[in-house]
């Protein structure tokens, strides 16, 4: 292209891009991507998936530049088309997804949830998450990584850059702490920990 690209039209930057050049969908971004921002922000009320939706849409005019026709309207029209087909689709899917767990959420209600139960497991969750906060940090980190990351001692030990048997210990460690500071806010438990 002998032109430069901020004075191409349209149909040139497209024609550009669909021999990759970077520039050319770099113009198209700066030439269109507010007003698809813009519509996807009204359609969907947050700024994070309205981010998401333009991000989309010019990658897939990037990879797919030959669906857009010259003939048909102008590249603002059909970027905003793109940006409304899958904002809509975004919507359905998130009401799709929220009457499943609505739908669950009253399964679940039905089946006698026991809500004392579950104050019961939040207040255990609270009380072990303030016993690891209170663990040495080396007993803390080796205890995380294993226990919350699902990692192997080995594992543990290379990512912590200490020898097997120094993050073992640390581990057990931990895990007498833990077991004592839990008996002592009154958790009670088997023998697993």
């Amino acid at each position: 292209m002998n032109t430069p690209l901020g004075e191409t039209s349209d149909a040139g930057l497209v024609v550009a891009i669909s021999r990759y050049n970077q520039d050319a969908l770099a113009e198209a971004y700066r030439r269109h991507a507010g007003a698809v921002f813009g519509l996807a922000r009204r359609l969907l009320a947050e700024p994070a998936l309205a981010e998401e939706i333009v991000q989309e849409v010019f990658l897939r005019l990037w990879n797919d530049p030959d669906k857009f026709d010259p003939g048909r309207g102008s590249l603002r029209s059909y970027l905003l088309a793109q940006c409304h087909g899958r904002s809509v689709d975004l919507l359905r899917s998130e009401s799709s997804r929220r009457r499943r767990e609505e739908k669950n959420l009253r399964r679940t209600a039905e089946a006698g949830y026991d809500l004392e139960r579950e104050v019961w497991d939040l207040t255990v969750a609270d009380h072990v998450r303030e016993a690891i906060e209170a663990l040495p940090e080396g007993e803390r980190e080796a205890i995380r990584l294993a226990y919350l990351g699902g990692h192997t001692y080995r594992e543990v030990a290379t990512l912590l850059d200490e020898p097997e048997g120094t993050v073992k210990s640390r581990i057990r460690s931990g895990l007498k702490h833990l077991r004592g500071e839990l008996v002592a806010a009154g958790v009670s438990f088997g023998d697993d920990l």
